[in-house]
């Protein structure tokens, strides 16, 4: 009882000291408080109330948990504090935001003036033909002369009168009407030749006066759709590629070949045209009509084969070339050239793969499994639609010599080409058997006419074959180049070695060729039973053999003249300077030929979409079809 009289516990001071602290904080904490409120009395603005009338606010409590706000850095060097709110309860929110002020897009300050935006440096975009008709003949009326058709595809008519004739336009928009109206009053008394559309294309706008009364002006700065054409210019212009195929930007401008041909021809429409090719290894056509001509382009997917559609038209009509590697480009024919060299091509290389899909079910019949495919496509005139496959082959091996029959009953070669040329051959014997009828109807259907000269028989106008090889043909061909052409390639950068141009002979029941050995030694019958290596000549020799007797045979030559291939299309591994040195050019110094025969210089091409290759083992088996026969054999 008396410790309890005499005062508090022991523990109470420490309590006491806790309160005391408690209080200086508190006051200090005003004191700052009242700082603040006198720098920022004569700023003070409302701040935005909320959805429900009340105003945003930091309350005090939350400047009592903040303790160790630094409330000294709102304000700036100069002396100038930041805005606060003035709040209800009298409490002041320190560093709020500053509301915008109404005016000057929201800055404070009255000397702020806006960033212009740079132009992007560029062509002028082309003025169509709606709009120049508009500055030649300004105040015209576009009337709506009917609308046909349903409701999702209807079809107006738009007509426009000018210099006293009415034009009409059809177009599924009326706007589309009115340009096709206006392009054709511009046809009735102005021609825009592909130079100066081509130029601007491209691009490259020239400084030309325009002289309405002129027969023929250019006008580099205009575009329009369908007008008449004129021959190509002297100096083509050139699209660039990519080594795998697809087309790169274009110079500063960045234009691929179907954002040309759509300046040049807007509104154009690609239509898909088949699917081909195995799982791995696809192939898309897709096809557009350019001034009444259908152009089509092949390649992996869909996008690539509108490029190339797009390139075959601009290439036609434009005269705007495919710029690509030296090693890369086709080497064209002497003599008479009815197509395009990359349009014709791509298309024997999908006909051929067309009807080896077709014979093999769509590429699942065993007989699918295959190294190298052949094929031979013949053409009777300019229009590729019309090309007739004639045969087809696969293969890759050669006999053994235990093998080889004396009476005719085993082929020593095996290979796709070689196999191909002899299904070749039998067409052609068929066709001589047509022309022998002594019914006129088969007569006509024969390939073959009486020569005029001497006796004997010759192929009629503009038939053409053109042989298609997967992959480069084994020996000269191939072995130089065993990768696809890179952009960089530009050639042999060792046309001289004595590895070049060399006879080769093929490995018996193998695959590969190796150098033939200059020796008298000659090859017999005994010495290949006995165990002698069995020499077959390379695929390349054969060819260029071929180049220079013709591909009928000894035979055949007694009925006809010399019949050489048109082309030769390779389907992978397409290197312009082997192939032509294989091909021919290791036989130029050749002379004095007999009169029936001469040295021939086919085109030589690669496809615009390269086959995949072939792994796996090689089938031990070759098969073969021809026109006339129901199957494989």
């Amino acid at each position: 009882m008396a410790l309890l009289l005499d005062g508090p516990p022991p523990t109470a001071a420490p309590c006491c000291l806790s309160h005391r602290r408690c209080r200086r904080r508190r006051k200090k904490r005003s004191e700052r408080k009242g700082r603040v409120g006198d720098q920022t009395a004569p700023i003070q603005q409302r701040l935005p109330t909320t959805e429900g009338g009340q105003v945003k606010s930091m309350s005090s409590c939350s400047t009592d948990v903040k303790e160790n706000r630094n409330l000294d850095n709102l304000f700036s060097k100069e002396g100038v504090a930041a805005e606060a709110a003035q709040l209800p309860n009298g409490s002041a929110g320190g560093g709020r935001k500053r509301p915008l002020e109404e005016g000057n897009n929201g800055h404070a300050h009255s000397k702020y003036k806006p960033k212009k935006r740079k132009k992007i440096p560029g062509p002028i975009l082309p003025k169509n033909a709606l709009m120049q008709l508009n500055e030649i003949k300004p105040g015209l009326q576009y009337k709506l002369l009917s609308q046909t058709g349903p409701v999702h595809a209807p079809v107006f008519v738009m007509t426009v009168e000018v210099n006293g004739q009415f034009f009409e336009g059809a177009g599924s928009t009326k706007k589309k009407a009115k340009l096709n109206a206006a392009e054709k009053a511009l046809r009735s008394f102005v021609q825009f030749p592909n130079a100066s559309e081509a130029h601007m294309a491209m691009g490259r706008t020239l400084s030309v006066h325009t002289d309405f009364t002129s027969d023929q002006a250019d006008f580099p700065d205009m575009l329009f759709n369908a007008f008449e054409t004129s021959p190509p210019a002297d100096d083509p212009f050139y699209l660039t590629s990519n080594s795998n195929g697809s087309f790169s930007s274009l110079g500063v401008d960045g234009k691929n070949p179907v954002m040309i041909l759509n300046e040049l021809r807007p509104g154009l429409k690609y239509d898909f045209v088949s699917e081909s090719g195995e799982s791995h290894a696809k192939n898309f056509v897709m096809s557009v009509t350019v001034d009444g001509q259908n152009f089509q382009g092949s390649g992996r997917n869909k996008k690539l084969a509108k490029a190339r559609a797009a390139q075959a038209a601009l290439s036609a009509l434009f005269n705007m070339q495919l710029d690509q590697a030296p090693s890369r480009q086709p080497i064209p024919r002497e003599g008479l050239q009815l197509h395009l060299p990359q349009v014709l091509a791509d298309a024997v290389s999908r006909l051929v793969v067309d009807k080896f899909g077709e014979l093999t079910d769509n590429f699942t019949s065993p007989h699918a499994r295959r190294k190298v495919l052949s094929g031979v496509v013949m053409t009777t005139g300019a229009d590729v639609k019309e090309a007739q496959v004639i045969c087809v082959s696969t293969g890759t091996k050669c006999i053994n010599g235990e093998y080889m029959s004396d009476r005719g009953l085993a082929l020593n070669d095996c290979h796709a080409e070689i196999v191909a040329r002899r299904s070749l051959i039998r067409f052609l014997y068929s066709q001589l058997e047509h022309f022998l009828s002594k019914h006129e109807e088969e007569q006509q259907k024969s390939i073959f006419i009486r020569c005029d000269s001497i006796q004997g028989f010759r192929l009629k106008e503009n038939v053409q074959f053109h042989l298609y090889i997967s992959t480069s043909p084994c020996g000269d061909a191939r072995i130089f180049s065993p990768h696809e052409a890179g952009v960089e390639d530009y050639g042999d950068r060792h046309p001289n070695r004595k590895a070049r141009g060399q006879l080769r002979t093929k490995i018996e029941s193998g695959e590969g060729t190796i150098p033939v050995r200059s020796s008298n030694t000659i090859q017999t019958w005994d010495g290949v039973l006995q165990g002698e290596r069995l020499l077959t000549m390379s695929c390349s020799d054969k060819i260029a053999r071929w180049n220079v007797v013709g591909f009928q045979g000894s035979l055949m030559s007694y009925f006809t003249d010399a019949i050489y291939f048109s082309s030769i299309i390779l389907g992978s591994l397409y290197h312009a300077d082997h192939l032509s040195r294989a091909m021919y050019q290791r036989v130029m110094e050749m002379e004095e030929l007999p009169p029936s025969f001469s040295l021939n210089k086919p085109l030589l091409s690669g496809i615009s979409n390269a086959e995949a290759r072939q792994p796996g083992k090689a089938p031990n088996f070759s098969v073969n079809w021809t026109w006339g026969t129901r199957g494989w054999r």
